[in-house]
């Protein structure tokens, strides 16, 4: 154990906040076992890359960290490289071939081995190479975690897994069948990380509205919502990941109810047109969106709703994507993530003979995101004069100015809001302030708190 204790490791978490949530259950099993974490992975002995295989870009940025890792391997800087994570879930093989320096790679079903696995690092041969996988509906949501966000905030995994299986996406063979996890665990560890100090949760999973079904055999979320909003210490709760298709009126209602849910609700749409969702093996088309927003901004006035397009699908037609951009500008989300399509091994996209030309796809792109740019902008303008709740996350030493989020802006995804404080009002992390908008810079907006 005292020679543990001197072992360094630095973990590197790449994709999505489910992953992340990931990464945080293995350093807890880590710390456990008498391991130290530093930041920089040239100053440590063994460094976990925990990746991302959704799509190309993803791909590609584990790739480009794997080979910096190898090469700071190759220098004598750091001992052992472990990789784990959807990109070495998906490419099991390939990675045994062709990266023979990776001491260890790790499937999701071994996280919970996490701790015994390093052990066993030290007592291999420099040629040998660990490899655990196991049965993906074995991977393990519960146990504690190491929180890698600011303290004030934290992601909740409600279930793994999907059964959606949109034929564009390869998270269904990656991480297996959708699998809830009972509601009880889940608001033992909301009340535990509220107790830590956490006031915002964020609920995740890669289909939030679908929680419960397979394991009550009914859709749960609003149920589970109004659970964790008796826990006194949270103040906000923000949903993540909503199907369209499952935005249920009980969910809608919870949702204008509980004062502790944000009002703003993520729903990935992905297209408007019909032909497109039917052959992306979605259901829903632009007539049902369009009621779908109609009855989430009058039943949740003011709500914030942000949405994500695919560009360039299989078969887009210049036609189908104009409609795309005329429901956009019709919707007015106030955020909007857009995605050139990504062929991805495996999928039935990916076999499609009709495959848009790369350059349209990101032209395409780039077109929906100018667009949504200019909506912004003048969302902002219209905000000025105005005033909001905001939790502080910084401060700007060169611009001189503290930052945070409101209810509208989700973590990571949406940027910050930047203000000024009076000089002898010194500001803390995590602490809630009002502020007064007066002006818009760069797509950013500016206040001072009152």
């Amino acid at each position: 154990m005292s020679e543990q204790r001197r072992v360094k490791v630095a973990v590197v978490s790449l994709g999505c906040a489910k992953n992340q949530v990931d990464a945080e259950q293995m350093m807890a099993k880590l710390a456990e076992a008498g391991y130290a974490f530093v930041e920089e992975p040239g100053v440590s002995d063994i460094v976990l890359l925990n990746t991302c295989g959704f799509i190309t870009a993803a791909k590609e940025e584990a790739i480009e960290w794997l080979n910096e890792l190898i090469t700071l391997k190759n220098e004598g800087k750091i001992k052992y490289i472990v990789v784990t994570g959807c990109l070495s879930e998906r490419y099991r093989e390939e990675f045994e071939r062709e990266y023979p320096e990776v001491d260890a790679i790790v499937g999701i079903a071994e996280y919970s081995n996490i701790a015994d696995i390093f052990a066993e690092m030290s007592k291999k041969q420099a040629d040998e190479q660990i490899c655990r996988y196991g049965k993906k509906e074995n991977h393990s949501m519960e146990g504690k975690r190491i929180i890698s966000t600011l303290p004030h905030y934290a992601y909740l995994r409600i279930a793994d897994g999907c059964d959606n299986c949109c034929t564009y996406c390869a998270i269904p063979m990656i991480r297996g069948r959708y699998r809830s996890r009972p509601i009880e665990n889940i608001v033992d560890e909301a009340r535990g990380l509220a107790e830590d100090g956490v006031k915002e949760l964020i609920i995740i999973a890669q289909d939030t509205t679908r929680y419960g079904l397979d394991l009550y055999g009914e859709l749960s979320l609003a149920k589970l919502l109004n659970e964790l909003c008796k826990i006194d210490k949270l103040k906000w709760i923000r949903i993540l990941y909503a199907y369209p298709e499952r935005v249920t009126d009980e969910l809608i209602d919870a949702m204008a109810r509980q004062d502790k849910i944000v009002k703003y609700l993520d729903i990935p749409l992905q297209h408007c047109d019909g032909a497109l969702l039917k052959k992306m093996n979605r259901p829903g088309d632009e007539e049902s969106y369009r009621a779908l927003v109609a009855k989430l901004r009058e039943r949740i006035p003011g709500i914030t709703l942000r949405t994500t397009f695919i560009t360039g699908f299989p078969g887009e037609t210049e036609e189908q994507f104009n409609r795309l951009g005329e429901f956009a500008q019709d919707m007015h989300f106030e955020r909007m993530g857009c995605f050139a399509y990504s062929e991805e091994e495996g999928t039935m996209a990916a076999q499609m003979h009709d495959q848009v030309d790369e350059e349209v796809r990101e032209h395409r792109k780039e077109i929906l995101e100018e667009q949504q740019d200019t909506r912004v902008a003048e969302m902002y303008d219209a905000m000025i004069g105005g005033e909001t709740e905001v939790v502080v996350e910084g401060f700007d030493r060169y611009a001189e100015l503290y930052f945070g989020r409101s209810a509208m802006f989700a973590p990571e995804i949406d940027g910050m809001i930047y203000f000024t404080a009076p000089n002898d009002k010194r500001l803390v992390i995590g602490q809630f302030v009002h502020i007064r908008f007066n002006d818009v810079l760069d797509n950013n907006l500016i206040g001072e708190v009152i």
